[in-house]
């Protein structure tokens, strides 16, 4: 490798690294599915791989034909950008349906109590929640449905840095070069999205919110809309 490439190749290690730290929407949504759906930490990693591999892939693959066909930069970053407005609703769109699901379904599995009189005059009474007395089959559905939006969401979301930063520039030294600097830039990002997301997943499992437990769902959702908030006004 030549010392140009040698140096992005360093560069697209660190812009991986911090971009996926200081977007909340590499993680959060993740981390906090995981504890509302109650998925393993297997479920949650392989999850995360997929989402994180899609959400290189894109830009990658968008970077490639751009070099390969001479498009100017400028147009690729104005379609990365229309990209991530996309990915950003979406984000909010999904949170924001999740959370009203998530209140129905607290609201639904308020705990109650019934009044039982024995045959011996006895009087009791016991507090319960519906919603574990009943198999409802959606449920699974709704549970094999979920990584998969995720997933949708991930791959319009694009890594702005890689293209102008890492790809283009790379490009001129050689095509060799440039498929080695994304291919790092790739393993940075997911990386450090599986990193983040395992360990914070395992600490959360820990966390137990009592009578707030039924919201889990609800502030997942609320969590995953504030993400897609920050991204799509805050530029994070």
């Amino acid at each position: 490798m030549t010392s140009e490439i040698t140096l992005l190749c360093g560069t697209a290690a660190a812009i991986g690294i911090v971009h996926t730290l200081f977007g909340p929407d590499h993680y959060l949504p993740f981390i906090m599915m995981s504890r509302a759906r109650r998925w393993s930490l297997a479920r949650t990693g392989l999850i995360t791989l997929l989402c994180g591999v899609g959400h290189v892939l894109g830009s990658i693959v968008l970077g490639l034909i751009g070099v390969a066909f001479g498009i100017a930069v400028t147009r690729l970053e104005t379609f990365e950008s229309f990209r991530g407005s996309i990915a950003a609703w979406l984000l909010i769109g999904f949170g924001l349906a999740y959370f009203v699901w998530g209140i129905h379904r607290a609201i639904r599995n308020r705990p109650h109590e019934h009044v039982h009189i024995h045959d011996d005059s006895e009087v009791h009474a016991h507090k319960h929640v519906h919603h574990k007395e009943h198999a409802h089959p959606h449920g699974a559905t709704s549970r094999n449905v979920t990584p998969w939006i995720l997933f949708t969401i991930f791959v319009f979301g694009p890594c702005e840095p890689l293209i102008p930063i890492l790809m283009y520039p790379a490009a001129r030294s050689s095509v060799s070069g440039m498929i080695v600097v994304a291919a790092v830039f790739a393993i940075s990002t997911i990386g450090t999205m599986l990193g983040v997301v395992m360990l914070s997943a395992w600490g959360v499992s820990f966390a137990r919110l009592g009578t707030m437990e039924r919201y889990t769902h609800a502030l997942a959702g609320a969590t995953i809309c504030l993400s897609g908030l920050a991204i799509q006004f805050l530029g994070l």
